[in-house]
């Protein structure tokens, strides 16, 4: 079963500054259902686009199964049936003491939010944290991106 394992951070901005412009991203969600915990996103970035889904978390781990669509058929998912309002954020990509990062600057309903994301082979793996990661939120699931569509940083 494909997996995802995951820590969550929010960004000391007086710390980070990005190094590139980043890549932009759109996502929406599909209506979610409380009974089976299951989430399915689409998301567009430049022209490419993936159809994303995902089971419930169990600490930092949960099933993800991810899959490239095309980008007319994304471009239809989230016009005619995902939630809004959408996830706007622009990513940018960084590496920390040999480990792949990502930092998600929210934009919209959830502007002013920035959260810094490692994905991890095992729960137990160690990490060097960068020195403009703060505050870990990974048990905070506040921090979903399809919670934040609900109920976005602006209203908290």
């Amino acid at each position: 079963m494909a997996k995802e394992i995951e820590r969550k951070f929010l960004v000391d901005m007086n710390c980070w500054h990005p190094s590139d412009s980043g890549s932009r991203f759109l996502q929406g969600y599909l209506p979610m259902s409380e009974k089976t915990k299951v989430v399915v996103r689409v998301r567009i970035s430049g022209n490419r686009s993936w159809l994303t889904i995902k089971g419930e978390n169990r600490g930092m781990m949960r099933p993800e199964f991810e899959y490239p669509i095309p980008l007319a058929d994304a471009v239809e998912l989230l016009d005619g049936l995902c939630v809004r309002p959408f996830i706007e954020k622009i990513r940018y990509s960084m590496e920390f003491a040999g480990m792949d990062w990502v930092v998600d600057v929210f934009e919209g309903d959830n502007a002013g939010l920035v959260v810094a994301e490692i994905e991890l082979a095992s729960e137990d793996q160690k990490i060097l944290l960068p020195p403009w990661v703060g505050k870990e939120v990974t048990d905070d699931p506040r921090y979903y991106n399809s919670n934040l569509m609900v109920h976005p940083f602006c209203r908290w």
